[in-house]
């Protein structure tokens, strides 16, 4: 194996002059299998699974133990060769096959369903952007209609408590 390493995937890099080109090549083959398109079926697990299946990938927790021991954090997917490990990098994002959600390496950890985002769009139109700011609750008026006051602030509590309006 060489110690060249493409920059953004830990890819390994053929050597001029390299015996044994095939391993370099079939290891880096084996890496961007588990890379390109990734769904795992197991996130935040400490030990490695009793029969697992070539192609099958987990989330690696933070404390692993047995052939998972010194990879926490990392995507651990099972070869014919055995385990092989990626070092997630930010942005690293994965598909959970169990829950069916996006799961994604930001800021140190794996997050499980955030999805971040400036706007949302659908069909072309904006339906949510950034927050908006604070609307005070109805108070004052000439005709005071306890319904619909009633009504008008639980909107308004809704749309707080989902972050569309300020506090």
């Amino acid at each position: 194996m060489t110690d060249q390493m493409s920059a953004r995937l830990a890819l390994p890099l053929l050597a001029a002059g390299q015996a044994g080109k095939e391993l370099t090549h079939n290891e880096a083959l084996t890496r961007l299998d588990i890379l390109v398109q990734p769904a795992v079926i197991g996130i935040g697990g400490n030990t490695p699974p009793q029969a697992p299946q070539p192609g099958q990938c987990w989330i690696v927790g933070a404390a692993p133990t047995d052939a998972w021991a010194g990879h926490g954090d990392a995507l651990a997917g099972w070869s014919g060769g055995g385990w092989r490990f990626v070092v997630p990098a930010e942005g690293f994002a994965v598909w959970n096959a169990a829950s069916g959600q996006p799961v994604v390496y930001r800021d140190g950890r794996w997050r499980e369903g955030e999805v971040v985002a400036g706007r949302v769009v659908i069909g072309g139109v904006a339906v949510v952007g950034p927050r908006g700011g604070a609307i005070a609750d109805p108070d004052g008026g000439t005709v005071v209609d306890a319904v619909a006051r009633k009504t008008l602030t639980g909107i308004l509590n809704a749309l707080r408590q989902h972050g569309l309006i300020a506090g």
